[in-house]
């Protein structure tokens, strides 16, 4: 689907039904086709789009996981974030809020005010390449 091609038929076939009317006299029957046929490719196409937002998601962790592996500073752990707990993944986003408070502390910090045309400090982010312990287990 979201092809030209699919367009123009959609509106080709809305035409037809329009173009139609006339001559079922507008009737409910006449009404009752389009209402029909809207549901259902809209509950069909329902489907499509979280089947292409599925596939992208996918790609794009494959993606990231490629990037976080071969960066070497980076933590393998987070290869595996979208099968972590809800409580998992709020320990690592608070390890980043922490990570973000101590780098804008350290950029505005008496030794270089936030100027951009000095270093900045590099702040420990008391970060592992440890995955935080399991809460539970997931079936």
């Amino acid at each position: 689907m979201g092809q030209p091609w699919a367009f123009v038929l959609s509106v080709m076939m809305l035409l037809v039904w329009a173009i139609s009317g006339p001559f079922f006299g507008f009737s409910e029957t006449w009404q009752l086709i389009i209402n029909t046929a809207t549901t259902i490719v809209t509950f069909l196409m329902v489907f499509l789009i979280q089947n292409t937002q599925n596939r992208d998601a996918r790609a794009f962790n494959l993606k990231l996981d490629e990037l976080i592996r071969s960066t070497k500073k980076a933590r393998n752990a987070l290869i595996d974030l979208e099968n972590m707990t809800d409580e998992e993944l709020s320990e690592i986003q608070k390890q980043f809020e922490r990570i973000g408070r101590k780098a804008n502390a350290a950029a505005i910090g008496p030794d270089n005010e936030g100027r951009p045309d000095r270093p900045q400090r590099q702040a420990d982010d008391g970060l592992t390449d440890k995955a935080p312990e399991r809460v539970g287990t997931r079936n």
